[in-house]
């Protein structure tokens, strides 16, 4: 028998601040309104020479700058230590990974926006904590390191090759970085991963083990392993002659999924305090639901009933219903089964709804994350709420009949304004593991 818990968390958890480091766009407002208005970030590899390869686009971060400055000094440890004025020095830039970088980069923003570091006098720093989720961590610098060993042999082993690979890293840095000494741990479920990340630190708020949690995720695997590896699953979209248009979930014409890079991480504050430091909230975490299919380890289960399940319990924990439910941010991938059997697990749980309920897949302009993807699309469930905007599902010109017979509204091609009291984002991971988060209005 399936147990679905009831109890209410003690502790109502919000979001109070938010950075991103994307394909279409190098902080938090730049990709929210790339989303908005259907761009996509897909284009041809620029990190290696693809041509050996069938698969030769991917959605790259483009100009990003992991040392850029900070829009005001922080004092994450008070005003008589030295300020933060960069978001990683020109020393530490060549110890990590690119995806602490991208991390990094995302949380520190993140921070800023939350505006936490005005209050640090009055908040212990053994109350804040940090949950970020890296899928593969650094195969860009294992590649890298590899060639350099077999070329120079031993001798030419970087000290800090370790520091750059392991996914639990970033996580690390961020906890030095902003002097937040409470639960500090790297969540890795595949394209689970930054899902669970944030159900598990909001968890962590809710009953009272932190105040503050920074949380999400970060990957950058877009490496000649990567492609090469994925290709030959056929897991990744051929469109090479357009890649803007390659990503396309719920179309009958998809032919697989496009890697992306990126990293976007959340600032989750206990109600009570952001209200009393006067902190702009953006939504509340009112659900969180994690399950495992127990099918297969690269393919949902028939009709995504794990999938439905992770939906339903954090449904069922939110207290919330159904019908009160306006836009589900899907996992929506673009692959070909994928797609349809995620549509038919929504309109399972949300059938009721289908009338009012608006679902899109933002992986059609971002490309898939990974280990970031859950926090991208809970980014967009997150926005969603708090601006009114339903981001679309570009390249969406075909509905396959499997994801047409469900009746749901895939939001095709254009941003829908509407009133979003709450919204739900799923991601799934190989393994069969599922994460589902809702968020609502305060």
């Amino acid at each position: 028998m399936n147990h679905i818990a009831t109890t209410q968390p003690c502790r109502r958890v919000v979001i109070t601040g938010i950075g991103a480091v994307t394909p279409v766009g190098n902080t938090a407002p730049a990709t929210w309104a790339a989303l908005t208005a259907g761009r996509s970030g897909i284009a041809r590899i620029t990190r290696f020479d693809p041509n050996t390869c069938n698969v030769h686009i991917a959605a790259e971060v483009k100009g990003f700058e992991p040392s850029r400055p900070l829009p005001v000094p922080l004092h994450p440890r008070g005003p008589g230590a030295a300020p933060l004025t960069h978001t990683l020095s020109l020393k530490e830039i060549k110890k990590f990974g690119r995806f602490t970088h991208l991390g990094t980069a995302a949380a520190v923003e993140a921070y800023t926006d939350s505006g936490l570091d005005a209050h640090r006098a009055t908040l212990s720093a053994d109350r804040m904590g940090v949950n970020l989720g890296v899928g593969l961590g650094g195969l860009p610098e294992i590649e890298a390191m590899h060639d350099t060993w077999k070329a120079g042999g031993y001798r030419k082993i970087s000290p800090f090759f370790i520091i750059q690979i392991a996914p639990n890293l970033l996580a690390g840095q961020v906890g030095v970085q902003l002097n937040f000494r409470g639960p500090n741990m790297s969540v890795a479920s595949a394209c689970a991963t930054s899902g669970h990340a944030i159900g598990e630190a909001a968890a962590t708020v809710a009953r009272g083990d932190a105040d503050v949690m920074i949380a999400g995720g970060a990957e950058s695997t877009v490496t000649p392993l990567a492609i090469g590896a994925f290709a030959q699953m056929r897991a990744l979209s051929q469109r090479n002659d357009a890649p803007e248009q390659a990503s396309r979930p719920y179309d009958a014409d998809r032919d697989g999924f496009v890697l992306g890079e990126g990293a976007v991480v959340f600032v989750l504050e206990e109600y009570g305090q952001a209200v009393r430091r006067g902190a702009h909230i953006y939504a509340e975490i009112r659900g969180y639901g994690a399950s495992a299919d127990a099918y297969h380890l690269s393919m949902l289960a028939p009709g995504a009933e794990g999938s439905a399940r992770a939906m339903s319990a954090a449904l069922q924990r939110s207290g919330l219903k159904a019908t009160d439910i306006d836009y589900v941010s899907a996992h929506a991938t673009s692959t070909p089964g994928g797609d349809s059997e995620e549509a038919t697990a929504i309109a399972t749980v949300f059938g009721e709804n289908k009338a009012n309920l608006h679902v899109s897949g933002v992986k059609s302009m971002t490309g898939h994350l990974l280990g970031g993807a859950g926090a991208m699309g809970a980014f967009a469930a997150v926005m969603a709420v708090h601006d009114g905007i339903v981001p679309p599902t570009i390249n969406l010109a075909n509905v396959d009949p499997v994801s047409a017979a469900t009746g749901l509204n895939f939001t095709p091609n254009i941003a829908v304004r509407k009133p979003v009291r709450a919204a739900l984002s799923n991601s799934f991971g190989f393994g069969g593991t599922n994460a589902s988060l809702l968020v609502s209005q305060v």
